[in-house]
């Protein structure tokens, strides 16, 4: 399930520059995500985790990074409780782990679908598996 959005419209204006190529990509890919219902924008990493400890397992949102090398974070409730892993953006692409697409979206979509069978396992997960 998702945490549903509380953001308005509008491009977020705290990105660092990018290549054109790079900035249509990354315009093209902020509307989508913006459309979603689990986008919540700048809120921080306590924000989320508090919002995500009421929630059932496996209850997601990605908001903005609070670092400044990467755009965005997927904050995810655990069994163990909530988590959250940074999304990069690099060459045109979103990065999670090996999965990787143009669009945030579609990244998260490959991931849900790619771990139904074969679980990942972050560092910062303490070993659980994210299905």
């Amino acid at each position: 399930s998702v945490l549903p959005s509380p953001v308005p419209p509008g491009l977020p204006d705290r990105f660092r520059m990018f290549r054109s190529c790079e900035w249509e990509i990354l315009e093209r890919s902020l509307n989508i995500l913006q459309a979603s219902d689990f986008y919540w924008g700048p809120l921080s990493v306590g924000e989320a985790h508090a919002k995500l400890q009421r929630e059932p397992v496996g209850t997601y949102l990605v908001r903005d990074s609070s670092q400044g090398n990467c755009l965005f974070s997927l904050s995810v409730r655990m069994p163990t409780g909530p988590v959250s892993l940074r999304i990069s953006f690099q060459e045109g692409y979103f990065r999670l782990k090996n999965w990787f697409s143009d669009c945030v979206v579609r990244l998260l979509e490959l991931v849900v679908a790619g771990t139904r069978n074969n679980p990942l396992h972050f560092d910062e997960m303490g070993g659980t598996p994210l299905v």
